[in-house]
């Protein structure tokens, strides 16, 4: 009989204990806590550049000091304050799951001083230029000019997030009751009201467009399947389906009559803002900002707005005041005695 061969035990080192810890705690977050896809990236994302700043030190023997410097580091990496701000909070939640894991008694990452944020106030479109940004979408320049207006029309009618509207799907949209229902951060539901425009054009989209999307998708699928193996009898039967389409559950879909990415939805707002004159800077969230502000100024209260846009806090709401000044001169002047 050969020898046998001498088993060695491994010895987990510095670097893999690092590393289990780190996954750990991403499963954590996205399993026990239940964050978002999001805010899980954004973990991930941010804790693999302090990996890497980090080398192989290990975390249990760093110092204020150390973390200080990574700090700066941060600061020196051009990242903007609220850039900052985000990695050192991801930062001190690591830390602190670490220090309930029992690898050090004491979260020194609790001692970084917060990020004083100075207060940018959010970029928002005129109502003529909204009016503008809504018709832009042509149909002798843009194929998918249906869906284009259709996604505009209800980004801006109801100031939902660019992750609620690529998750929309269609039974959450009722037209008769001329309302959705989204779901927000951390899978809240709310009902969101739709206007006679942003109606009009999602049923044309619904009705029309989205209906040829998907069938073409589906040929195109089954083309490639007969392409794989032209003589299999399953192929010519689904071929002979010619009306068959693509289920998708989802309201806007892409050419491939797939769910639409969210960077989709950024490249198309940009691609239409950059057609009007808009600054490079515009996104799905400037029409989040523009429907709260003119929400405002239409003379809405400020916690309607809030319920609109699935705030948990009034004071995140409380911004569009500041960006929608001729408000508050017009309250002050109704309400106070002396104006």
């Amino acid at each position: 009989m050969p020898p046998r061969r001498r088993l060695v035990p491994h010895t987990a080192t510095l670097a893999d204990s690092q590393q289990s810890w780190l996954r750990n705690f991403l499963e954590y977050v996205a399993n026990e806590r239940r964050l978002s896809p999001n805010t899980c990236f954004a973990y991930r994302t941010d804790l693999i550049k302090f990996y890497r700043w980090l080398g192989s030190r290990s975390i249990t023997e760093l110092t204020v000091q150390d973390l200080s410097e990574y700090a700066v580091f941060l600061k020196e990496s051009q990242l903007s304050p609220s850039s900052v701000a985000r990695h050192l909070t991801s930062l001190r939640v690591f830390f602190r799951f670490l220090q309930g894991q029992g690898v050090f008694q004491r979260n020194l990452a609790e001692l970084l001083g917060s990020q004083k944020l100075w207060e940018r106030l959010p970029i928002v479109l005129t109502p003529g230029q909204i009016s503008r940004l809504l018709v832009e979408p042509r149909e002798d320049v843009d194929e998918l000019w249906i869906r284009d207006r259709a996604i505009l029309e209800f980004c801006y009618a109801t100031g939902c997030r660019a992750s609620e509207v690529v998750n929309l799907k269609l039974e959450d949209v009722w037209l008769d009751r001329a309302c959705c229902r989204c779901f927000g951060k951390g899978s809240k539901e709310r009902i969101v009201h739709l206007g006679d425009a942003a109606i009009d054009a999602f049923r044309i989209w619904t009705s029309e467009s989205r209906p040829i999307i998907l069938q073409k998708a589906e040929m195109r699928s089954l083309n490639d399947d007969a392409a794989l193996d032209v003589s299999s009898r399953t192929n010519e039967k689904r071929l002979g389906k010619k009306n068959a389409t693509v289920r998708s559950p989802y309201a806007f879909v892409s050419r491939s009559g797939k769910k639409l990415r969210r960077e989709a939805l950024w490249e198309l707002v940009k691609k239409y803002a950059l057609r009007i004159g808009a600054p490079k800077t515009i996104s799905p969230h400037t029409l989040r900002h523009s429907f709260a502000t003119h929400m405002l100024q239409g003379g809405a209260d400020l916690r309607q707005v809030q319920e609109m846009l699935g705030h948990e806090s009034i004071a995140t709401t409380q911004i569009y005041t500041h960006v929608d000044t001729s408000r508050l001169k017009q309250v002050y002047r109704k309400n106070h005695p002396r104006a």
